[in-house]
């Protein structure tokens, strides 16, 4: 069963009705439209009662409204998104991703009025489209799944101490500045690189920058932080700090603060799938980018903690379950996927051994990497010629897929012409495995998801943070909530790759602060804001 269901339009940001029409899953009606005074309630009561999959032109326009108001859903099914991946695989480049802006909509007031006829008939067309592939079907499914769980962690929010926040940002800017003034520790750093030069330059401007060092007889062709470094000047390490510090206040000082972070919990605005390879970007707050220096304010409630789990060497087992090739699935069956590859080809060498399979998954085929790859090659020929055939595709200019069914943005016009060829062929070779990744995470997530919402009164916990190949569920019950995340671990594979013998082991923690001991030590002193900024 599917509901599909449309607000109305808000100028005030309250509770207001909508239009909802039950259809069957290929998008007939089973019953005429229903127009509701409270779009909430009438969804809660739908929802109890027939748990339907929701069909709406965005999850992100419409979920956020109905969490505000209490009501969470099961599934869904987003337009929005599904449209993205059909027009990739026709070859309609994405849309490119918007400049970082505070977009968190009122109480369906973001909703555009819309003709819920128009509504059923993209439904009906996409799924025309989905239901003859299975995979693209899980992924349409698993994609509209990751807006629903984007949508509740952005209006739920990562818990995160504003107190904490404010003391490190004193501990290590100063107190906070009036008007346009600079904190007082960048201030002190901009008055010491003028000492140290013997003028006025202003730290922040590469031109002035540049032309202060060609004054001392030294000519560099950028200030970038590896050119830096290069040098044996006394201003060095005092340009450096002041670019933290400065990235610092800009990025996630006061301003930052007052912003995004409300009763003790950071709340951004997460886009699933705003990258080419599926994986999701933040749209303001930075959410996907949280330094160091911040993770020790990311404090758990009173009587709960963070359960965090990231799975590790993800993309080299991807590959593994791609291309089953004997002997790589064989070296990912274990928790050390690089230790069997080290001793099957490189005489015990772990280190070689990653270096090469990194290698392959992202091109790297100059110097030393050749050599590496040629003895990859003849042990594990399946896994490499998988990554290859990729990359000659596109090198041809040609569109690759991943596992599900994610199309790669097709090249240029005239790209045979005045492309960049082997800058391509990367591009698709890795492509394939890290979208892979990306759809098998999205599972994991979707899963995980699943199972919280299962456990009675929430007991279990919430998800809270999710990023590229990490989840963090914030619970009262930490050994429910990692025998969730292991069993949802279990069913992604399954669910993707069917009886493999590959293995995902995820490295699990339960912390009360989302910081581990050695960020706790970078952030601790001003003298290491540069390491973990």
């Amino acid at each position: 069963m599917r509901a599909v269901v449309v607000p109305h339009p808000s100028e005030s940001g309250g509770v207001r009705g909508g239009t909802i029409a039950l259809v069957d899953d290929a998008g007939t009606p089973v019953s005429g439209t229903r127009d509701c005074r409270d779009l909430a309630a009438t969804v809660a009561e739908i929802e109890s009662t027939r748990s339907p999959r929701w069909v709406w032109t965005s999850t992100a326009t419409v979920y956020p409204g109905l969490l505000r108001a209490g009501v969470r859903v099961q599934r869904c099914h987003d337009l929005a998104t599904t449209a993205a991946i059909l027009n990739t695989r026709d070859g309609i480049p994405p849309e490119p991703m918007e400049e970082p802006a505070d977009e968190r909509p009122g109480l369906f007031d973001a909703a555009p009025a819309t003709d819920i006829a128009a509504v059923i008939e993209r439904f009906v067309e996409q799924r025309r489209r989905t239901v003859v592939d299975r995979r693209l079907d899980l992924l349409v499914a698993a994609e509209s799944a990751g807006t629903l769980t984007a949508a509740e962690m952005g209006v739920s929010g990562l818990p995160f101490s504003a107190d904490a926040h404010r003391a490190l940002l004193e501990r290590t800017l100063g107190r906070r500045p009036l008007g346009y003034e600079l904190p007082s520790r960048i201030a002190e750093v901009v008055a010491e690189i003028q000492l140290v030069f013997g003028r006025a330059v202003n730290p922040a401007s590469h031109v002035e920058v540049l032309d202060a060092f060609r004054r001392e007889g030294i000519e560099i062709a950028s200030t970038r932080k590896y050119v830096l470094r290069e040098l044996d000047h006394p201003a060095v390490p005092l340009l450096l700090r002041h670019r933290d510090l400065s990235k610092l206040y800009s990025t996630n000082g006061w301003s930052w603060l007052d912003t995004w972070v409300h009763d003790n919990r950071f709340r951004p605005v997460y886009v699933p799938g705003a990258v080419v390879s599926g994986r999701w970007a933040s749209r303001g707050g930075g959410a996907l980018q949280i330094p160091k220096a911040l993770r020790s304010s990311v404090i758990a409630d009173p009587g709960h903690t963070f359960v965090i789990a990231d799975a590790g060497q993800l993309e080299p087992r991807i590959l593994a379950a791609m291309s089953a090739d004997p002997r790589m699935v064989a070296a990912a069956g274990s928790d050390d996927l690089y230790a069997p590859v080290a001793a099957t080809a490189f005489g015990g060498d772990r280190a070689k051994a990653k270096v090469a399979v990194l290698g392959v998954l992202y091109g790297a085929t100059s110097g030393d990497s050749r050599a590496l790859l040629t003895v990859l090659r003849k042990s594990f020929p399946d896994a490499v010629e998988f990554v290859e055939r990729a990359a000659r595709a596109g090198e041809r200019g040609e569109v690759v897929q991943s596992w599900l069914g994610r199309a790669c943005p097709p090249a240029e016009p005239g790209f045979l012409s005045h492309g960049d060829v082997r800058a391509r062929g990367r591009f698709t070779r890795n492509f394939v495995v890290q979208a892979t990744a990306a759809e098998w995470a999205l599972c994991v997530l979707a899963e995980v998801r699943r199972r919280l919402a299962a456990a009675p009164d929430g007991r279990d916990g919430e998800l809270v943070f999710f990023q590229h190949d990490e989840v963090v569920v914030h619970t009262r019950n930490p050994d429910a909530a990692v025998a969730h995340i292991e069993a949802s671990v279990e069913a992604a594979t399954r669910l993707m790759f069917g009886d493999t013998e590959v293995r995902f082991p995820m490295s699990t923690s339960v912390r009360a602060c989302y910081a581990d001991e050695s960020d706790d030590e970078a952030a601790a002193g001003d003298e290491d804001v540069r390491d973990v900024v």
